[in-house]
């Protein structure tokens, strides 16, 4: 009886598959049947334009976990308004620091800020509005008491990194995006120089972009708290 081995894996070893944006606009004019050869000064100019809207849309399907942070700012008695700066795409979870302890606050909307009766009382702040104007603010209500809160920090995400061609920059996805990527930028540029195709790469996209906004989430349990009257302070 012949004796099967062990198999050896050649794998390379590496993690460093990151093209360039250059790269991928060479693929996605492949995908469209433009070969690199024929691949004009007007071709890069409507990769430039749809690769940056096709980076802009990817905000609007909820949140990239690659681009949130974390912000501190902090507060001043009697300001109830602070500046949010403008990439800011969505304020997430926020809380305030007070002694030295993190305390959970939470959002509401512009009716029911507006629906305050005394907006300029001040305390242990417990809600937080989010204005999202061209210029961003925050409103925290009650206003900040420095004697009580010193600090407010938020995650937010953040608008994606513009891309361009020049100099070997990469676009501001992680590898799992890489397909979602290319495919969205392939049908944004065939609606221009392939039209006949377009139909089937707007399947294709949508189809690559479902598997990555499928995988773009927390893998953490998710809790739910009826009432949280006891937990702030008077």
């Amino acid at each position: 009886m012949e004796e099967i081995g062990v198999r050896t894996l050649t794998t390379s070893g590496t993690y460093n598959f990151n093209p360039s944006l250059g790269e991928l606009v060479l693929y996605a004019y492949s995908l469209i049947g433009i070969r690199p050869t024929s691949i004009l000064q007007e071709h890069l100019q409507d990769a430039r334009m749809a690769t940056n809207v096709l980076l802009s849309s990817l905000s609007l399907h909820g949140v990239n976990l690659w681009t949130v942070d974390l912000v501190e700012v902090p507060l001043v008695t009697g300001q109830a308004t602070y500046s949010v700066d403008p990439n800011t795409i969505f304020m997430l979870d926020a809380y305030v620091v007070s002694s030295g302890q993190d305390r959970i606050i939470t959002p509401i909307s512009r009716t029911e800020y507006a629906s305050y009766p005394d907006k300029e009382q001040q305390g242990f702040t417990t809600v937080f509005w989010f204005n999202r104007q061209l210029s961003p603010v925050v409103t925290l209500w009650p206003v900040p008491d420095a004697s009580v809160t010193t600090s407010l920090k938020y995650y937010r995400m953040r608008q994606i990194q513009d891309s361009n061609l020049q100099n070997g920059q990469t676009v501001e996805i992680p590898n799992m995006w890489m397909e979602a990527f290319a495919d969205g930028l392939a049908y944004r540029l065939s609606r221009i120089w392939a039209p006949q195709m377009s139909q089937g790469l707007n399947l294709q996209a949508k189809e690559s972009l479902q598997l990555a906004l499928d995988n773009n989430i927390e893998q953490a349990n998710t809790y739910i708290t009826p009432m949280l009257s006891s937990y702030w302070r008077n």
